[in-house]
């Protein structure tokens, strides 16, 4: 972190930002992040089923570092929506918001699956506006929604993008 001349914080990515699978601290640290993230918290998660999905052996889990510190994570579900792979999960954590980690996650997804696979899927949550703002610009297209799907009053929209 550096400091801004006003006093305020301001952050600059390390040169060393790499995605690695998770191990087994990684995996808690990041049911941790989630529990405390939307649309989690919305959706009235909790911690044992955060990690019931991030210790899924049918799913993979990574990690994005940056120097010494976790920044985020993202679950993948291989064969996820009729066959084709499926983005489960992203969080980033809050110190590391808003500076593009979130947009290299999803694009280190996109090129672990795009050796054998033409699509990538994902669901956003409809009250979760800046995620469905962020999918959008990654260039993500809605191909359909789910009303009430995970809680009442809300929709599950399912995104895609050709890889």
């Amino acid at each position: 972190m550096d400091t801004a001349v006003s006093g305020q914080v301001s952050y600059s990515p390390p040169d060393d930002f790499r995605v690695v699978q998770a191990t087994g601290p990684d995996r808690e640290w990041a049911a941790q992040l989630m529990v405390r993230s939307e649309p989690w918290t919305t959706l009235k998660r909790p911690l044992e089923s955060c990690r019931a999905v991030l210790n899924d052996p049918e799913f993979q889990v990574f990690v994005a570092r940056l120097g010494a510190e976790r920044g985020g994570f993202l679950v993948l579900d291989p064969r996820g929506v009729a066959g084709a792979p499926y983005l489960k999960s992203v969080a980033i954590a809050p110190e590391f918001r808003g500076h593009g980690l979130g947009s290299r996650l999803i694009a280190f997804a996109e090129q672990f699956f795009r050796p054998r696979a033409r699509h990538l899927f994902l669901c956003v949550s409809s009250f979760n506006d800046a995620a469905k703002r962020l999918y959008e610009r990654l260039g993500y297209e809605a191909v359909g929604s789910v009303k009430d799907l995970a809680i009442e009053g809300a929709s599950e929209l399912l995104m895609f993008k050709r890889l």
